[in-house]
């Protein structure tokens, strides 16, 4: 994905509320399929990092985008922005 279409992503998410969580289990196959679901709908999801889901923000996001199939958009504090590929 080229930056001008990253851009463009970022934006949107802006107006978008986290509509799925990752805690302490970390990225699980159910959290994984549901956000996977998510993504074919809406092909863009914010995900919530819990406090008791780790220090390593950018690892667990890298890790979701792989589970999941999708391109990392950004990282900001415990919030996570995927879209679908």
């Amino acid at each position: 994905m080229d930056k001008k279409k990253i851009m463009e992503l970022r934006g949107k998410a802006q107006s978008l509320q986290a509509t799925a969580h990752v805690g302490k289990d970390g990225i699980t196959d159910e959290s994984a399929d549901e956000i996977r679901a998510q993504l074919k709908k809406n092909k863009l999801v914010k995900v919530r990092l819990l406090q008791s889901a780790g220090e390593d923000r950018d690892g667990i996001a890298a890790h979701l985008a792989a589970r999941t199939s999708s391109t990392l958009v950004e990282v900001r504090g415990r919030t996570v922005v995927l879209a679908r590929d």
